[in-house]
């Protein structure tokens, strides 16, 4: 009977030294919560604040008005603006997953010739930032034809994601069984079956990261639209904004407060739909799960 209470002894009796690191911790986090989440309602509370400028503006407007929301949608080409970073998000999501789940792949389970000379050249290109080749990016688009082309900006934004993306994957991967890969392939399962049916699944965790990542950076990205949208409708949300705030004489503040909020509903409805996909213990018992089920037994004990 001692042997069996003093686990539960020791656990109503926790050190003090627990106690004051756990204090201390329960308090770092309502700081840092703080820090992150009063920026946050002071912005929400800009948007719905009388007036223009920012000095009377605050968290709790006491005459909170929805005069910025309308006029975001009567006064200006917001919505037009908001469709064209929708199409750029989308297509760089789509893009990027398949592409990073693909390399990724390929880079892990594959062995070819070249393969480390293009992990190496992966790696480099990740190092620069992707506004170093804004002249060149400039210079090839204008060849082709692309300027002045959501499409092609789209296209810009996976191609600078890829280098990471498929280092992501492929990190994620080499973690993944390979005796699942072998089992099938002795089942006679091709490459492609391997990996859409048992890798590609596995991989869903990582996968709904990158989504979400790439799906946020479009609606924040000013450099590459500002050097490759001309037209006034095909501007995103990120230029049409600033136009808002960077004439000295007609600042909209308040309006610009509205709508960097309705800038992040797209995104805060994306996070909470696929942050049940984020467990990163997707395939922790896909090894065991195979080993448990021999031919001719139907179930693990």
């Amino acid at each position: 009977m001692t042997a069996e209470t003093a686990p539960a002894r020791r656990r109503r009796t926790a050190p003090r030294g627990e106690k004051t690191a756990t204090l201390f911790l329960h308090l770092e986090l309502l700081v840092v919560a703080t820090i992150v989440i009063f920026p946050l309602l002071w912005i929400v509370g800009a948007s719905f604040s009388p007036g223009t400028g920012l000095a009377n503006a605050s968290p709790v407007p006491a005459d909170a008005t929805l005069d910025h929301y309308v006029s975001l949608f009567t006064e200006t080409d917001y919505g037009r603006w908001y469709l064209n970073s929708l199409y750029v998000a989308v297509l760089n999501t789509i893009g990027s997953v398949v592409l990073s789940a693909l390399c990724g792949y390929v880079f892990s389970r594959i062995r070819f010739r070249g393969r480390k000379v293009g992990l190496l050249g992966i790696l480099i290109l990740q190092m620069f930032p992707t506004f170093l080749t804004a002249i060149a990016v400039y210079m090839l688009f204008l060849n082709f034809g692309l300027l002045d082309s959501l499409t092609g900006l789209a296209l810009v934004s996976i191609a600078a994601a890829l280098p990471y993306n498929t280092w992501l994957m492929k990190g994620y991967t080499d973690n993944l069984p390979a005796s699942l890969d072998e089992a099938a392939a002795i089942d006679g399962a091709s490459r492609w079956t391997i990996f859409v049916k048992i890798v590609l699944p596995l991989m869903r965790p990582m996968l709904t990261f990158v989504a979400i990542t790439q799906f946020t950076v479009p609606w924040m990205d000013f450099i590459l639209p500002r050097l490759l949208l001309q037209s006034p409708e095909k501007q995103t949300v990120a230029l049409g904004l600033f136009a808002m705030i960077e004439d000295v004489y007609q600042n909209a503040f308040t309006t610009f407060a509205a709508g960097a909020v309705i800038l992040a509903v797209p995104i805060t409805v994306l996070y909470i739909v696929l942050q049940r996909y984020l467990v990163t213990g997707a395939s922790a018992g896909a090894e065991k799960d195979n080993r448990c089920r021999p031919s001719g037994v139907p179930t693990c004990p």
